[in-house]
């Protein structure tokens, strides 16, 4: 109420308006904000305010951590090493972090080779505390400039009985046609890791002439005690085997599947063709669905699906010429017979092919179902005719081969799998050689008997059953044992408990192949069934542990189907290729610690975020 006293005023509204002035109104302040909210359409509920970070909380920038996550980055992704001089890749980071400073090659070459040394020590005691022995796997590749190296990756079972398989070495061969290229190589690795007495197999990637293998074979026979005579020591890849027989068949059928390449190439690379070929199929009532396509002749897997389609389609060309007067090179009835020739000997190895792609380290088992099954359809293959005999003996020598060198081995290891045992062996074998399998049965089983005897010939485990580390025990206790044991006259004695020792152990092998087989109805982790029986079969779970181990195929699933050879990185570097491919292996792996972007920053309270969302 304002009341009036001789036209003074004693109450008024001067204050109302300084009070609005000063902004504190409630009232006013939650008008406009709606008002603004109004106008531009956005709630003040789904706007995001954001609490500035405290003092506290600070993220610290270090440019040496920055360095390394650089370098690791290069060698995870092959870029090139001068990447990091690009002007470009400097405006980057600099926009990112103004106060990292610029890098040269050589200080991020550095950064990469310290890495390297860094992350082998992880493997290196990863490699100390295998329990059991390695297995090798060599593949050649050669670089732009024609030098080869060879890759050597380690197959092991680690103390957790999971399958180990990294990337070791990276050597250099100048001369890989010579003779002891390959022994140079091992013995490297070898030597660099401390696996000279170690070493159970090798499996070979690519072809090396026998002077070689016999080379290598001598080589390793001076440092490696070799089990079961060195049966075991030297392998081809069962898929390299698959890839060459490919070829057998490829090169014999070069001029028919040029010729169907020609036709799909007429048809597919005009429109006009293409819709009349269309119409054609529709009049003919063709019922396949498949579509045309030309293959990259670089992926042989890619030719067979391109012939197996065409093979469907082989009426409309045969009546293409009705419609495209000027059509004059179809296939024939003898040329589309030939193709069929070739897309049954491919089906095979390509389905083989598909299921070794499926799996990094694909089981005994399957190779061996497979590897039959291919012997299987080459021995049906028709000997009298002549365009499949121009391709099915070169196979037939190379499968005969494969199974002559790794038979025992993937007969083995078949073995070792509990839901089967020598039933499969026995099984396949005479599906495969008839009346003559028993020989061939009785080969796998004097084999595995006899590296049965040679795993109990192994030094037992130190433990208190066998005895331990005498040299730890305390000196004060031989004076308080009560009277010490002559040795005089004991020797007879410690041969009989040998004898019956390795009696005893002789039939645990037999009691593994007496029991009844695992059921097949559920995936069955085969090492973690060994383990689970480690206690019940103390040898054969420490061969089944070894013979596990051994890669029967290497060949990588984005390799699968090449029909070129492997070659290295444009950006590689003779240099800082070992580090590189090593270090890009282990980190692909999961040795070290995961990769992340965060690295380079160095929060002191990771309790509370630095910077906190609110919705």
């Amino acid at each position: 109420m304002v009341q009036e006293n001789g036209g003074s005023k004693v109450a008024g509204t001067s204050h109302l308006k300084r009070h609005l002035e000063k902004g504190t109104c409630g009232a006013t302040t939650t008008a406009n904000k709606n008002a603004s909210g109004a106008s531009t359409g956005v709630s003040e509920s789904r706007k995001r305010r954001y609490r500035s970070p405290s003092s506290a909380y600070m993220a610290v920038f270090n440019p040496d951590v920055c360095r390394q996550d650089i370098a690791r980055m290069i060698i995870m992704h092959d870029y090139p090493l001068d990447m990091v001089e690009h002007p470009g890749f400097q405006s980057f980071v600099q926009s990112l972090q103004p106060q990292f400073g610029a890098v040269s090659v050589d200080t991020i070459q550095g950064e990469c080779v310290s890495s390297y040394l860094s992350e082998k020590q992880k493997v290196m005691r990863l490699i100390d505390a295998m329990p059991g022995r390695v297995c090798l796997s060599l593949d050649m590749r050669m670089s732009r400039n024609s030098l080869a190296y060879v890759f050597i990756t380690g197959h092991f079972t680690d103390s957790n009985w999971k399958t180990q398989k990294w990337i070791l070495n990276v050597v250099l061969e100048p001369y890989p046609d010579s003779h002891n290229a390959l022994s140079h190589a091992v013995a490297c690795c070898l030597s660099d890791w401390r696996l000279e007495s170690k070493l159970l197999s090798l499996t070979l990637n690519h072809p090396v002439p026998e002077a070689g293998l016999e080379n290598l074979r001598s080589h390793l026979c001076v440092k490696n005690p070799l089990i079961l005579k060195g049966q075991l020591l030297l392998g081809q890849c069962i898929s390299h085997t698959f890839t060459a027989m490919v070829n057998d068949i490829l090169s014999a059928g070069g001029d028919i599947i040029k010729k169907i390449r020609d036709n799909i190439k007429y048809v597919t690379t005009s429109e006009n063709h293409g819709e009349k070929f269309l119409h054609l199929k529709e009049q003919l009532q063709v019922p396949s669905e498949v579509h045309l396509f030309l293959d990259d002749q670089s992926q042989w897997n890619t030719t067979y699906q391109m012939l197996v389609s065409a093979s469907e389609l082989q009426e409309v060309f045969s009546c293409l010429d009705t419609v495209i007067p000027e059509y004059k090179e179809a296939p024939t009835m003898e040329d589309w017979k030939q193709v069929e020739s070739i897309c049954t000997h491919l089906r095979s190895l390509f389905d083989a092919m598909n299921l070794l792609a499926s799996s990094p380290c694909p089981p005994a088992i399957t190779l061996f179902q497979e590897g039959f099954r291919i012997q299987t359809t080459i021995a049906c293959a028709p000997t009298g005719d002549p365009f499949i005999g121009s391709f099915i003996k070169s196979m037939q020598e190379k499968i005969d081969k494969y199974w002559k060198e790794c038979g025992l081995i993937l007969a083995i290891s078949v073995v070792m799998d509990p839901r089967f045992k020598m039933k499969l062996v026995e099984f396949s074998f005479s599906k495969l050689f008839g009346e003559e399998s028993p020989l061939y049965v009785k080969m796998v089983d004097d084999g595995l008997h006899e590296l049965f005897e040679e795993y109990v010939a192994l030094p037992l485990p130190s433990s208190p059953a066998y005895g331990g580390d005498h040299g730890n025990i305390d000196r004060a206790e031989d004076h308080n044992q009560g009277g010490s044991i002559s040795e005089y006259g004991l020797a007879d004695f410690d041969m009989y408990i040998m004898e019956n020792t390795t009696q005893q152990f002789k039939s645990e092998i037999d009691q593994y192949l007496d029991e009844n087989l695992e059921g097949r109805g559920s995936n069955l982790d085969v090492l973690e069934w060994w383990k689970q029986k480690r206690s019940k079969y103390p040898t054969m779970s420490k061969m089944a542990r070894d013979i596990l181990s051994i890669p029967v195929s290497t060949t990588l699933p984005e390799s699968m189907f090449s029909t070129k050879p492997r070659e290295l990185s444009p950006n590689a570097r003779s240099e800082t290729l070992e580090p590189f491919v090593c270090t890009k292996d282990w980190l692909q792996h999961g040795l070290t610690e995961d990769f992340g972007g965060l690295e380079s920053l160095v929060v002191s309270d990771l309790s509370n975020p630095a910077l906190k969302v609110e919705f």
